[in-house]
């Protein structure tokens, strides 16, 4: 056998000019298994491809003629379907002895012993199999195993240009309908056309006219490259410890791997264009990642991965993500993950949804994209795979589904659910202006939560009372550096001036644990229980310097008009005794210097952490109000991980214990006269929220899109009767407490989505 680059170029140089020939898909391929026999010495060649589920024998040398578009096999079924169904090669003396060997006796092939097979593949997913036989006993060696690959390569482009595969087996050369179930990140329903926020560069030519020149190209984008990473490694963006650095640490050892720039080199010499040859070693790299168990060394590979599109995109001259290039239809935005500087940088007249093949609920990105109204849905594996560049991708939020190239029927039936919501939206709409009073009389007022600067002025185009959580925080989230105290003045006087005049209350930043920054990173931050370690309020005293900077940014920002801010996690009444103090001292230095300074400071509390509820008697005649942040104090309450989709739909809102321990602490902040509102995701669901309304509670603080469907609620319930069903189910609790209460709604005619 000549060496794998002479093979391989023998192959390529007959294949280029096989491709050229005006004759049938059919007429090329059989062109095709006689070339390779001749070019590797093999008594059979065969093409097998995925024609509707299953793969057909489209081809051969050596074989019975007659066994061609007669011989199927199943993913998984035989060798041939080993291969497909697992993405690897097989590389055996005696095929008949492998535990999947499937005998087809009209194929004529008991003669054969010895089996080689690849996997001919497009855009990552597996569309037919490559395999040469021979009558002896033998291993192939590897430049025959290299020679076959670079084939397959060369094949997937003809295939793919002929259309002579139907589909793939939930991949993206699919053009039938895809429905993935993923997990619930942000709510909502959107529909628009594929894009990929990395685009994906298609090999489209395989073949080099001139090798010297693709080896070239390839030099200047490993040059390009590694002075990318080398920047990202010095970037202040990343900090100079912690897990971001080892990361960038693991990038720069692979693009200065010269084992990996050599394979590609070597792929190159075989014939191959700079972008097929990097392909070719890709390819090898994802099949040597379905033999990784373990899981570090799995990342590693991911790693290795990106780093080859990264590659990719340079050598192919597109390097700039879609947010560069511009949205320019109704958008599905798809990525394996993305921060959430990168989801701010894209048009949100464009973006319509995001799928993403990781995703966490509590991930930055997440939290930005609930601010945002954007619906995501996270955990959909395959997503990458299964759509193509374009495809129509309908987005359920609420159910955690995504489908890719829906038929009519399902798009229309997605159209009449949209059009339902909207209906319900206009006539929330309607009722903006109107106060949110129960047929009885009762005034609860409703504010929205928000955190970006364009959140504010959803306070007006919501009816919303004002914004009663701002969360600062998000300034810090997006940002590659600390804020200054000079941008955080002006966000924060931006957004008291976009709602005037009505109240803004503001949260001091809530980061730390599973919120860290990297140019805040400190290696004593890591914890194996990050929502209850060192974060928000216990941060903030800690490094008083940058809770000084904020506060003088909210003191400067409000001049003389009231200033409402309020403390996240406080845990016992000292710890807000502290922060006060902080501000006081920060006030008492702007009246010394001739600043304006607020006419009045409303100091808040969160109520988030249970044991803050045990020292109420003794923070009550401190604070002017308390906020209960739910999110936190349920997962308190329960020990239970609300990132944790596992647990996510166990412990439920509408719980007696929850109630119960809520309307305890409504109670004593009537009894004291301290204002006492609830923020968060449990008061932006009008069923909960009618039990809140029922338990004592008169203020409300939720997203901009819940301001309709709670006030709607409100409108049509009595709150006395509300007040006394919710105190008889509490005192016996009935078996399925939502169903229950919810059954009594609809009898009452409150009006519930």
């Amino acid at each position: 056998m000549p060496s794998a680059a002479a093979a391989a170029r023998e192959i390529l140089t007959g294949l280029h000019a096989l491709m050229a020939k005006r004759v049938s898909a059919q007429a090329k391929l059989d062109q095709v298994v006689d070339l390779i026999a001749g070019a590797m010495n093999s008594e059979v060649c065969s093409i097998y491809l995925l024609r509707d589920q299953a793969l057909e024998l489209f081809a051969t040398h050596g074989l019975r003629p007659e066994a061609v578009h007669v011989t199927r096999l199943a993913f998984g079924e035989g060798l041939v379907g080993t291969i497909a169904e697992e993405g690897r090669i097989l590389n055996l003396a005696e095929a008949a002895s492998h535990p999947n060997f499937a005998y087809r006796p009209e194929t004529g092939e008991e003669r054969f012993h010895s089996l080689a097979g690849v996997p001919i593949v497009r855009r990552e997913t597996t569309i037919g199999v490559l395999a040469v036989q021979h009558a002896d006993p033998r291993r192939y060696e590897d430049v025959e195993i290299e020679a076959l690959q670079t084939a397959a390569m060369v094949l997937s482009e003809l295939i793919a240009g002929a259309r002579l595969v139907d589909g793939t087996r939930g991949g993206g050369t699919s053009t039938g309908t895809q429905r993935l179930v993923g997990l619930k990140l942000v709510s909502g329903m959107a529909k628009g056309v594929a894009v990929f926020h990395q685009p994906r560069v298609m090999v489209e030519h395989t073949v080099a006219d001139d090798t010297e020149a693709e080896r070239a190209r390839v030099y200047s984008a490993f040059r390009r490259m590694r002075e990318q990473i080398d920047h990202m490694t010095r970037d202040a963006e990343f900090g100079t410890t912690g897990e971001h650095q080892e990361i960038l640490e693991t990038y720069k050892m692979f693009a200065y791997d010269e084992g990996w720039a050599r394979r590609i080199n070597e792929a190159i010499d075989s014939g191959l264009t700079a972008e097929a040859a990097i392909e070719r070693v890709q390819q090898r790299t994802r099949a040597r990642m379905r033999d990784i168990d373990d899981p570090l060394l799995k990342e590693r590979m991911h790693d290795l991965e990106d780093l080859s599109n990264r590659l990719m995109r340079i050598v192919s001259g597109r390097i700039g993500t879609a947010a560069q290039t511009g949205l320019q239809k109704d958008t599905v935005l798809i990525a394996r993950n993305l921060g959430p500087a990168e989801l701010l940088e894209y048009d949100r007249r464009r973006l319509k949804a995001v799928v993403l093949e990781e995703g966490s609920l509590t991930a930055h990105m997440t939290i930005v994209a609930r601010a945002m109204g954007v619906p995501v849905v996270g955990r959909c594996d395959d997503i990458r795979h299964v759509a193509d560049e374009g495809d129509s991708v309908l987005v359920d939020g609420d159910s955690g589904t995504v489908v890719v190239r829906p038929t009519r029927a399902i798009a229309n039936g997605f159209d009449q659910r949209m059009a339902m919501s909207q209906k319900r939206r206009a006539e929330y709409a309607a009722l903006k202006d109107l106060p949110a009073i129960t047929v009885d009389g009762t005034r609860v007022t409703l504010m929205v939560n928000a955190g970006l600067a364009e959140d504010a002025a959803m306070v007006a185009a919501s009816g919303a009372d004002g914004i009663g959580l701002f969360r600062t925080e998000f300034q810090f989230l997006v940002s590659a550096e600390l804020p200054g105290r000079e941008s955080q003045q002006r966000l924060y006087k931006n957004v008291l001036d976009t709602a005037a005049p009505k109240p803004v209350v503001f949260r001091t930043v809530d980061i730390g644990g599973d919120k860290a920054l990297p140019y805040l990173s400190d290696e004593r931050d890591e914890a194996e229980n990050p929502a209850m370690g060192w974060r928000a309020l216990r941060l903030s005293l800690e490094r008083s310097t940058l809770m000084k900077a904020q506060a003088r940014a909210l003191l400067e920002a409000a001049g003389r008009q009231q200033l409402n801010v309020m403390f996240p996690m406080v845990s016992e009444p000292w710890e807000y005794d502290e922060a006060v103090k902080l501000f006081e001292a920060q006030r008492e230095w702007c009246v010394k210097a001739k600043r304006p300074v607020p006419s009045r400071i409303a100091y808040g509390a969160m109520l988030e952490v249970p044991s803050l509820a045990e020292t109420l008697d003794l923070l009550l005649p401190k604070v002017d109000f308390i906020s209960v942040g739910t999110n936190d104090l349920t997962q308190f309450l329960f020990a239970a991980d609300r990132a944790d989709p596992r647990l996510a739909v166990r412990y439920d809102w509408l719980s007696p214990a929850i109630l119960r321990f809520l309307r305890r602490i409504a109670v004593q902040c009537r009894a004291a006269g301290v204002p006492v509102r609830v923020c968060g995701e449990m008061a932006g669901r009008p069923l909960e929220a009618l039990a809140l309304v029922g338990i004592g509670f008169e203020a409300l603080s939720i997203t901009p899109a819940a301001v309709g469907p709670v006030k709607a609620m409100i409108r049509s319930l009595d709150g006395a009767a509300a007040a006394a069903k919710l105190e008889t189910m509490l005192a016996k609790p009935p078996k399925d407490f939502r169903r229950a209460l919810g059954d009594w709604a609809r009898k009452q005619g409150v009006v519930l989505p």
